[in-house]
């Protein structure tokens, strides 16, 4: 995280600076509510808005037809999974997920959702310990270089960032493959759902794409859409170029939406705040308690260390303390959302025990493989998840 950190730093510097922009065809401010997507209006929604697939659901059980849209959920145990962001601390949920699956007691999850690095863990956990390997390979063999490319000075001061993420848009395209979006649209017809949390920069709101959804809707551009948001999930704004959607207006002109790190926004997404939650679970008829799993790719703590008197140390820390206490929050947020709606919830951090990231590279396969393994290893041994509550004091309570 501190090496995304400096990298963020280096290229608000260099880029504000820069004398050129890109030419764009942005989204008239009058119109960038109505846009379509697919020629779709349905495949996404904003993240401080109600989603509308749960007056879907509302609307399925007055036409008496939810054994047929959402059988595969219906009376049914629900779990929910939320993978945060993190950069190469994804590595930790993955070890954790993969272990899991070894231990017998990973569960199928109704829900799933993915903001930066969590977005790319997003499409193996909704799919189960069948991908597991394609995971642990993304997570344990990469390094910077397979990742991205460094620019030019030339190219950095004229451009949109700091580096060129072509080979991450190359592993998207050999990993996002026709049968896994083919899978995906048979679990959507399910009932079962993966969101992947994004920035519309332009407008500056979060925007929950329904992975699951596009992947059903039988569009030809489907499966490029769905690796576009994936790398824009994961687009540190600055460090990387932004992903530009093409979107069209209700009079059918094109244009783009600027879209970035979905950590911009929050680094974990469960559902929207004003949801009906109960009232969706009433409906399904779900027989328990549901749970959501929360996967926090990073540390609550971090160790006393004496920074050093100059700029790049000082505003690495400091945005790497700005991202830990967002997290923290976007915890806490999410626990009093599951206490209020009657969902329990469990946690998974990196703890103070784990191996230190050596800050040297933004993807070090070497610290990568170490933290893998030590998710994995937590969760065999039935140790990754702990019981979260907030104390009658608002204070967040892990057991």
């Amino acid at each position: 995280m501190r090496a995304l950190a400096k990298a963020a730093l280096l290229a608000s510097l260099v880029l504000t600076g820069a004398c050129s922009a890109l030419l764009r065809n942005p989204v008239p401010e009058q119109n960038h509510l109505d846009t379509t997507v697919l020629d779709r209006t349905d495949l996404r929604f904003w993240g401080d808005r109600r989603n509308q697939s749960q007056h879907a659901i509302f609307r399925h059980a007055e036409e008496g037809t939810l054994e047929e849209h959402f059988g595969g959920i219906l009376r049914q145990e629900h779990n929910y999974l939320a993978i945060s962001g993190g950069g190469a601390n994804g590595a930790y949920g993955a070890g954790v997920l993969y272990g899991w699956s070894e231990s017998g007691t990973r569960p199928e999850f109704t829900l799933v959702t993915g903001i930066s690095t969590g977005a790319l863990t997003a499409p193996f956990a909704f799919l189960g310990s069948d991908y597991d390997e394609q995971l642990k390979k993304v997570y344990t063999t990469l390094d910077t270089s397979r990742i991205i490319l460094r620019r030019s000075i030339f190219s950095i001061v004229r451009g949109d960032s700091l580096v060129d993420s072509t080979p991450l848009a190359n592993m998207l395209q050999t990993y996002i493959t026709p049968d896994m979006i083919t899978q995906m649209a048979r679990e959507y017809r399910r009932g079962r759902v993966l969101y992947v949390v994004t920035t519309n920069l332009d407008a500056g709101r979060p925007v929950i794409w329904n992975i699951t959804r596009i992947a059903a809707s039988g569009h030809p551009d489907a499966p490029a859409l769905i690796r576009s948001v994936l790398l824009a999930s994961a687009s540190i704004p600055g460090v990387f170029p932004p992903v530009y959607m093409r979107v069209q207006t209700p009079d059918g002109s094109t244009y783009d939406e600027m879209h970035v790190d979905g950590g911009t926004s929050a680094q974990l997404f469960l559902y929207p705040s004003n949801a009906d939650w109960r009232g969706l679970l009433e409906i399904l008829e779900v027989p328990d308690r549901p749970t959501a799993y929360l996967i926090r790719n990073s540390r609550f703590v971090t160790d006393y260390e004496p920074v050093r008197a100059r700029l790049g140390a000082i505003a690495g820390r400091s945005i790497d303390s700005l991202i830990r206490t967002q997290g923290v929050g976007d915890t806490y947020r999410i626990t009093a959302l599951a206490k209020r709606d009657g969902v329990d919830v469990k946690l998974t951090w990196i703890p103070p025990t784990a191996v230190r990231d050596p800050g040297n590279e933004i993807f070090d396969p070497e610290y990568m493989s170490e933290l893998f393994e030590y998710g994995y290893q937590r969760a065999l041994a039935g140790e990754a998840w702990r019981e979260v509550s907030i104390t009658e004091a608002g204070t967040l309570n892990a057991d």
